[in-house]
This record gives C-alpha cells, sequence and structure tokens, in this order.
C-alpha cells in the first residue's frame, strides 16, 4: 500500500462504536476523524477534505448514511464510502451501489474485514491520484482529451459536457453519425472517472438475436441451451465497477429492452439458465446512429429506457459541420499513420490540404483517417499530395459552373490543373458562406490575408 495518508471520516451515532472503529484503524496509514451524528458529518465533508467515509446506515437524525454518502461524492467524486448497517437488504445494497458506495458491512464488524476493505480503499485512491491530469492545451486552442481534437466551437461544448459527467455516475447517451467517433467519446469518459483502473466493456447490439444478446450481457448457466458447455459470465458481470457501452442501442430488439430496463433500475442480473442473482455495480454509456424521437413513435423502441438511457445526452456533430477541424484531424492522422507504418512522410501540401478540407466526408472522421492512412502508404515522398489522394475523393470533387476557369456544369478533377483545383475550392467555399470571407478562410485552413490575395488573383 502507498505511503500517502488517507483522511477515514467514521460516522456512527453510538459514540463506543463509532470510537471503537476509529482504534481499530489506528494500524493503517489513516488519519481516521470520528462524528456521532449525520448532520455533523456533512459539515465536515462541506469544509475539510475527506478520502473515505465509514458511515452507519440508519442515524438518529433525518441525515442518514445515504445522505452522507451522496454528501461525500458531491464533495468528491474519487471519495470511498463504505455503509454499515444491522439491516442488510438486496435493496438497500442495490441503491448504496447505485449511488456509488465502495462497499457495505452488516454488524456485527468484522474489524479484520473492514481494515482490509479500507486497505483496498486507500489502494484504489492512491492510484487514482497518481494518474496525470489531461489538460487542455491554450496555445494549440485545441482540446485533446483523450485523443479526441477540434477546436470549433461544436466540440468545444462535447468536451466540456464529457468534462462535466465523466466524475459522476449518470447514465450518458451518445448520438451522432456513423463514424463521428461515438465509442472514443464513450473510452475518453471511461478514462476520466473513478472507475478508469476498471473494465471498459463494448457490445455492438445491432445484428444481434434476442437470445444472443441476452447472453452476451447477462452470461449463461452450463446446459443453458445448446453449446453452453460451461458457465460464462456476461459483459455486465465482466464489466463490474467499469463502464459498459452499449453501441447502436437504437437496434435492441424490443423484448430485451424490457430486460434491460430491469437490470439498469435493480442493479441485478440473472444469468441464461440460471437461478442465481448477481448484484453488478456498471456505468452504462449507449450511443445510437438514429433518432430515438422517430424509433418511439415506431414502437420499435420503449420511452421508458429511452429516460432511463439518456442521463446525459451528447450529440457528436458530423465533420461537415466543424470543418474548421479538418487541417487539424489531418495533421493528427498524418503523423498517427506515419509513425506506425514506419513512413518518411512528414506533412501535406497546401493543393492536398485544400481538396480534402472541402470534401463533405459522408462516412465523417473515420473516413478521413483511412483516406489518410491509405494515403501515407501510397505516397513515394515526404509529403502528401494531389496525387496521392485516393480516386474515389477526387471523383466527388467536382467543378460546377461558377468556376471562372470552367464553364462546363460539372467535370472530374482528373486532368484539371493543381490551379483549378484551388481556384474552384476557393470560389465553392465563398458560395458556401455567401461570402463571409473570416469563414471561408477558417475552411480552407488558410490565412485571411492569403484568402484575399487568392481572390484578387483568380479575380474572384
Amino acid at each position: 500500500m502507498s505511503d500517502m495518508m488517507c483522511t477515514v471520516l467514521v460516522v456512527d451515532d453510538e459514540q463506543h462504536h463509532a470510537d471503537g472503529i476509529v482504534e481499530s484503524l489506528e494500524r493503517l496509514n489513516v488519519k481516521a476523524i470520528a462524528v456521532y451524528n449525520g448532520d455533523d458529518a456533512i459539515e465536515i465533508l462541506r469544509n475539510q477534505p475527506i478520502d473515505i467515509v465509514v458511515t452507519d446506515l440508519k442515524l438518529e437524525t433525518e441525515t442518514d448514511g445515504l445522505a452522507v454518502l451522496d454528501e461525500a461524492k458531491a464533495q468528491n467524486p474519487e471519495a470511498e464510502v463504505i455503509l454499515v448497517t444491522a439491516y442488510a437488504t438486496i435493496e438497500t445494497c442495490k441503491e448504496a451501489m447505485r449511488r456509488g458506495a465502495y462497499d457495505y458491512l452488516v454488524k456485527p464488524i468484522d474489524v479484520d474485514e473492514l481494515r482490509q476493505i479500507i486497505s483496498k480503499a486507500q489502494d484504489k485512491i492512491n492510484q487514482t491520484a497518481s494518474r496525470q491530469p489531461i489538460e487542455v492545451q491554450p496555445e494549440t486552442r485545441a482540446f485533446r482529451y483523450e485523443g479526441i481534437l477540434g477546436t470549433s466551437r461544436a466540440m468545444g461544448h462535447v468536451i466540456d459536457v464529457a468534462k462535466r459527467v465523466a466524475p459522476t455516475n449518470i447514465s450518458v447517451l451518445i448520438e451522432g453519425h456513423s463514424g463521428t467517433g461515438k465509442e472514443l467519446l464513450a473510452r475518453a469518459i471511461h478514462d476520466n472517472s473513478p472507475r478508469r483502473f476498471n473494465p471498459f466493456v463494448p457490445i455492438n447490439c445491432a445484428g444481434l438475436t434476442e437470445s444472443l444478446l441476452e447472453s452476451e450481457l447477462f452470461g449463461h448457466a452450463k446446459g443453458a441451451f445448446t453449446g453452453a458447455v460451461t458457465d460464462r459470465k456476461g459483459l455486465f458481470e465482466v464489466a463490474n465497477d467499469g463502464t459498459l457501452f452499449l453501441d447502436e442501442i437504437g437496434d435492441m430488439p424490443m423484448n430485451m429492452q424490457a430486460k434491460l430496463l430491469r437490470v439498469l433500475d435493480d442493479g441485478i442480473i440473472v444469468p441464461v439458465g440460471s437461478s442465481r442473482s448477481v448484484i453488478v455495480d456498471v456505468r452504462v454509456i449507449s450511443a445510437t446512429n438514429q433518432n430515438f424521437q422517430t424509433l418511439i413513435e415506431e414502437k420499435s423502441f420503449r420511452e421508458d429506457l429511452y429516460f432511463r438511457i439518456k442521463g446525459v445526452n451528447i450529440t457528436l456533430p458530423a465533420l461537415r459541420n466543424r470543418v474548421e477541424d479538418i487541417p487539424l484531424l489531418i495533421d493528427f492522422f498524418v503523423q498517427e499513420a506515419a509513425t506506425e507504418i514506419g513512413s518518411e512522410v512528414r506533412g501535406i501540401s497546401d493543393s492536398a490540404m485544400t481538396i480534402l478540407c472541402a470534401h463533405e466526408w459522408p462516412g465523417n472522421v473515420r473516413q478521413l483517417r483511412h483516406c489518410l492512412r491509405t494515403m501515407v502508404v501510397m505516397c513515394d515522398g515526404d509529403q502528401l499530395d494531389v496525387r496521392d489522394i485516393p480516386p474515389e475523393i477526387l471523383k466527388r470533387r467536382q467543378l460546377s459552373s461558377a468556376s471562372p476557369i470552367e464553364s462546363q456544369t460539372s467535370l472530374s478533377l482528373a486532368g484539371r490543373s493543381l490551379t483549378e483545383l484551388e481556384c474552384q475550392a476557393i470560389a465553392d467555399t465563398l458560395s458556401e458562406t455567401q461570402g463571409n470571407r473570416e469563414k471561408a478562410a477558417r475552411i480552407l485552413g488558410i490565412g485571411e490575408r492569403t484568402l484575399y490575395r487568392k481572390i484578387k488573383e483568380y479575380n474572384l
């Protein structure tokens, strides 16, 4: 165990019990404080840092152990709370775990067991404290949140919400088109939460039958069905104390939705073919690329489940709605691919950057990343250029009749000069921004002075 000392608050309205617990913790590297009612506990939690709380569930004041638990988590999301009760019930334990309790003990307390639990809690706190926080880098004005990049206002809002919800246990629903990075954001939320040292378990709900999905999520007992030759833990049990990511939850079968709702409400799973109940403490993050209101209206998704998983909603913008982030993403993906492949590529030409920034990217960030990986693999030099852009990207980029160079309605890029391509990209962008040169410069990834010079040069 680390040498770092933790502060333990012991709450029990029977003074001799509280003092006895404090005395029993003298062997541990902790500073223990005893209080004898819930109100005093709340006061201490609000005025000094507390790492671990050991509290009786039933207190004589209106402020009971669950209220102390809530206050401890509100003041310090990484504080660990151990509940003590003489009336342990499944319902009480489930409620405590849902609110973030670390563990619970039944009276009379086994002192050795209490010491062991506190030692484990202290180890967990010390591990968390040793983790370096993720910081925004103001010099680039770029948000960097576990691999998520962007300087746009839209992504700034996403990062702000993610930072707020990460330390909590609240459910999160991530919406967005395919390829926008929903799983990456879910991992970032997990990696910045108190659960970061426990499993992050993803599952794609699309295409799985009800029986297969039930077995995957809840596990099964030996002999539950043909092929079940051994007991198998489900993903809820695998993800215990961690995070379960339910991707494409909008495709989940209706009957399975009812079973999932019960588990989310009760915190109890029953493996297929078993009578054994398992209490789990899992944070659920869900994602979809579908419109939930439409699904609910079509009776293909339960409205009560929707409200249960939608604790906090985060919508990831399509890449076409955050075009000012494309240059930053391109530079990042080029460096990433070059390092992984061992390529000598170190950058990208202005002409190629202009074309890629003007592309609509229907596959979003995923498509952009795959495109740049292909370009790095096929590049013969140390800089990506127009000739390295995949043909399907070039074919989608057509010259319009608005071009001062070409009057034809639609021409492919093949055979066009770089000057023509640059002129067309600027003309299209100015048209899209309704002549807003400041916005056009951001989209094109060039300075405003450069844009003004190009406009004059091409007589636009």
